[in-house]
């Protein structure tokens, strides 16, 4: 296999455009100019309305795309929606790590697309898991999923920054991961759970991060992301 070639560190950052429509998406984009050049956009936009005209705007800008829709269907339905979603200017898009035969029909559809397997919420931890029947550690569930996923050709998952050096030393560093719940260091005070502060995930071996709230709800976004992305330079050079 080649070697990876390593992203830019401007790259490695992923804003969450949590937003529910167009306009809200276009002052986002406005806002933060060349400080992301990576957008995530999900369910909100795509419940708006506005997901497609939201990502012909983010490709028109020469911004890359991380499509998280989460696909979690029969084979036939969830190979039919990443084929059509690989017609598309999408870098990432996500897929439940549910059964080898979804997973791998989904891999057969993808084209030039990079599929991620969702492995374990970062909003989970081993309570929440326990209440779905599911039981141990979020780090041995997470390893459990990803071998399927690696295994059915699916490029790489979604992961905690905390589970991510068991997961290296399983699964070799080829496997591409990318990790939200990303916060300064400290508690998240939000919904997430297993979060990590940017230079702990790189650290850890995180290829790509995931920051919504703490550039959203700073006083000055661009600035914010310009601070992480310098963050991101210095634990990768």
């Amino acid at each position: 296999m080649p070697a990876r070639t390593e992203p830019a560190a401007r790259d490695r950052l992923i804003f969450a455009l949590d937003v529910p429509d167009r306009a809200e998406a276009v002052a986002w984009m406005d806002r933060l100019g060349d400080s992301v050049s990576f957008y995530k956009i999900g369910l909100e936009l795509l419940s708006g309305g506005d997901y497609f005209p939201v990502l012909d705007e983010l490709a028109k800008r020469g911004k890359q795309i991380f499509a998280d829709l989460k696909f979690h269907d029969v084979p036939a339905t969830v190979a039919g929606a990443v084929r059509g979603l690989a017609r598309h200017p999408v870098t990432f898009a996500t897929i439940h790590c549910d059964s080898r035969a979804m997973l791998e029909a989904a891999a057969a559809k993808k084209g030039s697309l990079r599929l991620l397997a969702v492995t374990v919420l970062t909003s989970n931890d081993a309570g929440d898991l326990a209440a779905l029947g599911v039981h141990g550690d979020p780090a041995d569930v997470v390893i459990q999923r990803a071998r399927l996923a690696q295994s059915a050709g699916i490029d790489g998952v979604v992961c905690a920054g905390a589970d991510l050096p068991r997961l290296r030393d399983a699964l070799g560093p080829e496997l591409l991961t990318v990790c939200p719940g990303i916060r300064p260091a400290g508690a998240a005070g939000d919904d997430q759970k297993r979060t990590v502060d940017v230079a702990t995930a790189f650290a850890l071996g995180a290829d790509y991060i995931v920051v919504g709230r703490p550039i959203r709800k700073a006083d000055d976004p661009r600035a914010a992301a310009n601070a992480i992305v310098a963050q991101i330079a210095a634990a990768t050079n």
